[in-house]
């Protein structure tokens, strides 16, 4: 599994020279099958899916895109994602219903990307879409199982995915606030069975690192996560690495390079998702 780092902050994009290094488009990974050159599975389409164009070098999207949620930094890029936006492309949108959104995954995503807040509704974008409403469980997409569980995380329901493509596996948990749930071991939320099952000896864990310790009791009203419960979950797991995800947009680079020196463990990887980075799970 190739995994293409293409949007790593969270809430709203940061643009400017002090967020250069890592990165400031908002939420996306873009997901290829060993031996291709095309990613084919999208997770969150905040505006670094604008990337995953060139990654298909001229060709036309074909694959599915999974939405962990619908704020706005995980869905402003799709209307803006060219190599989808045309006639030869296939896309398959698949997104969470909560239990007031109705039955239509097209209508709920089209109450954002609709007039007056956009000038066309998401069946208007060229080629061929399909949208789905997606359930809890292990289903088969794009040739890769595809696990999907609730998290907690505030406005609106949210899913955390684990990937497994036969040889290695990932657990992706972008939105994420498990002090919703109680305090936990640590202080910093509950280590509760979904996080721990999606996680579970993972190769990679993309996990909500918005928020220090220290910053969390202000913020956690928005629904992330501090960066050392990503760690603490990813131990807890038995988790090979951590990819602290989501920085928080007010995060300049130098603030991000060293949260992830102060969470890092002696007992396993940590690292700071950086745009245009190319992990190989292997």
């Amino acid at each position: 599994m190739r995994v293409h780092v293409c949007g790593v902050r969270g809430s709203t994009p940061a643009p400017g020279p002090e967020f250069a290094r890592f990165g400031g488009h908002t939420s996306c990974l873009a997901l290829a099958h060993d031996g291709s050159a095309e990613p084919c599975l999208i997770l969150d389409a905040g505006t670094g899916i604008r990337r995953v164009t060139g990654l298909l070098d001229g060709a036309p999207f074909q694959g599915a895109i999974l939405l962990s949620h619908l704020h706005w930094d995980h869905t402003q890029g799709l209307p803006f994602f060219a190599a989808a936006d045309r006639p030869d492309s296939r896309v398959d949108v698949h997104l969470p219903l909560g239990p007031d959104d109705g039955d239509d995954p097209l209508a709920l995503l089209a109450r954002a990307m609709s007039p007056p807040h956009f000038p066309i509704t998401p069946d208007q974008l060229l080629g061929h879409w399909r949208f789905h409403a997606m359930a809890t469980g292990t289903t088969r997409i794009e040739g890769f199982g595809v696990t999907v569980l609730d998290v907690p995380h505030k406005g609106g329901r949210t899913v955390g995915f684990r990937i497994d493509d036969g040889a290695h596996t990932l657990a992706y948990l972008p939105d994420h606030g498990p002090s919703a749930l109680g305090p936990g071991p640590s202080g910093l939320g509950e280590l509760h069975p979904a996080a721990l099952a999606l996680a579970d000896g993972v190769d990679l864990l993309v996990h909500d690192a918005q928020h220090t310790a220290e910053e969390l009791p202000r913020w956690a009203h928005f629904g992330h996560s501090a960066a050392d419960y990503a760690v603490e979950l990813g131990l807890a797991a038995g988790a090979k690495a951590v990819l602290l995800f989501h920085h928080g947009p007010g995060r300049v680079d130098d603030d991000v390079a060293t949260l992830a020196k102060l969470v890092a463990s002696v007992a396993i990887e940590v690292s700071a998702a950086t745009e245009e980075d190319v992990i190989q799970l292997s």
